[in-house]
């Protein structure tokens, strides 16, 4: 390079390069290029980890004991590892040893599962030695056929107790970095994290209906695909909004959830507000036996963690924020109250597998078993499940005209998509 440099000066006659000049032109060369990623090696990861976003999960490949690549859920609801599904050509080993229940949300009983701690875990360049692993007997989550894409489990925080974690939700990726080798980016806030029993918390400031600002305890979940929910247990629960609706939340170790979709005035991260959220209130029923003995508020899910680049140091227990390109996307939800599943990932036939009670599409006249073939004049066939659930959550002053296959026969729907809730 330096040739290349001097024969553009004699080209250009532009200037005589004297030993003194030369000497001086080679510190400033040197320190160019070799004090300046000595600097940026501080914060320089040791490992870059790609994932895919399924909805609001967050998947990434890891190899279990040298066995072919699974997807897994990042979870950090959860701390060790858990394989929900294993489809015909997966080749996995799994070092088992013993069998033990499983306790979760939701209404049903304790699951089984086989469980080893003799397991290695390779993510990228990472290697996570002697990992506790959970081979769930029953698949209870779904979670293949209500993303669309191939999910095998979950994979939880014993990933990131020995690093600082930066999940970035705009590149895709999440930074691993040694403590002693890290530097804070500019423009992230900090928020105290409180470490219990191998899971997160942090506290949030809430606005509620009746404009009583408290603060509550959450539970740091990238598992959850939702905003946030909010307990409906003790006393001092947080009141739900009259305007709400009746759902089917989700699916827990434990079985369904059900409960009310609302919004609350504001929720704060610091000096970061969310205004008109749309949160969850679980029925009291399906969460009392996990509240009765444990003194958070609720948890705060993926959906809401995604607007944000997040730093995680379990260690020092920090959390640090920075508002990413999706903060301001509104706050949407199925609006329809229809679920829908893909039960084959090898073709795009989408199958009605739920139907909230009083919801505009049980008044229109949809059922559990109807299998989806037009949408507004669309040919479902030509769009992914998270398109057609986005039709789902469209607020429109006009009926979302459905057409589905049900016993053979083709019939037609119009569901009333105005806002229950109200959005401002």
């Amino acid at each position: 390079m330096f040739v290349y440099i001097c024969s553009r000066f004699r080209h250009f006659n532009a200037m005589i390069i004297s030993v003194t000049t030369y000497r001086l032109f080679f510190a400033v060369w040197t320190l160019m290029f070799v004090s300046v990623p000595t600097l940026l090696s501080r914060s320089r990861s040791v490992a870059s980890i790609p994932f895919e976003m399924a909805g609001s999960y967050i998947i990434i490949k890891a190899e279990i004991n040298n066995s072919a690549p699974v997807n897994l859920v990042f979870d950090t609801g959860v701390k060790s590892t858990f394989i929900t599904e294993l489809h015909p050509e997966d080749d996995v080993e799994l070092n088992l040893t013993g069998k033990k229940s499983i306790y979760g949300l939701g209404q049903g009983n304790y699951v089984s599962s086989f469980v080893g701690d003799n397991n290695n875990i390779k993510i990228g360049k990472l290697h996570f030695v002697n990992q506790t692993v959970y081979l769930i007997e029953e698949d209870i989550l779904g979670l293949s056929q209500y993303s669309g894409l191939k999910i095998n489990g979950l994979t939880g925080i014993d990933l990131i107790k020995d690093y600082i974690a930066e999940i970035n939700y705009t590149r895709r990726k999440i930074y691993f970095y040694q403590h002693e080798k890290f530097q804070l980016p500019k423009g992230y806030i900090y928020k105290p994290l409180i470490i219990e029993e191998n899971k997160i918390y942090l506290n949030l400031t809430l606005l509620d209906d009746n404009a009583k600002i408290c603060t509550i305890k959450m539970l740091l979940d990238t598992g959850a695909m939702l905003n946030a929910w909010f307990q409906t247990v003790r006393s001092n629960a947080a009141e739900i909004p009259e305007k709400r609706v009746y759902a089917r939340i989700g699916e827990g170790f434990g079985g369904e959830l059900y409960g009310y979709l609302a919004r609350i005035p504001q929720v704060c991260f610091e000096h970061y507000c969310f205004h008109n959220p749309v949160v969850v209130f679980p029925d009291s029923a399906m969460i009392a036996d996990i509240m009765r003995n444990s003194d958070r508020d609720g948890t705060i899910g993926n959906e809401l963690l995604s607007r944000f680049n997040c730093i995680i140091d379990m260690k020092n227990k920090a959390l640090y924020l920075k508002p990413n390109y999706f903060f301001s996307n509104k706050f949407v939800y199925n609006v329809a109250g229809v679920e829908v599943i893909q039960p084959s990932l090898d073709f795009p036939i989408y199958e009605v597998t739920c139907v909230w009670k009083d919801s505009p599409a049980a008044k229109a006249g949809l059922q559990k078993g109807d299998i989806l073939t037009e949408i507004n004049g669309a040919k479902t066939f030509t769009m992914k499940l998270t398109e057609v659930r986005g039709c789902f959550q469209r607020v429109s002053e006009r009926p979302l005209n459905i057409i589905v296959t049900r016993n053979q026969q083709q019939m037609t729907f119009n569901i009333d998509m105005q806002d229950l809730l109200n959005n401002p």
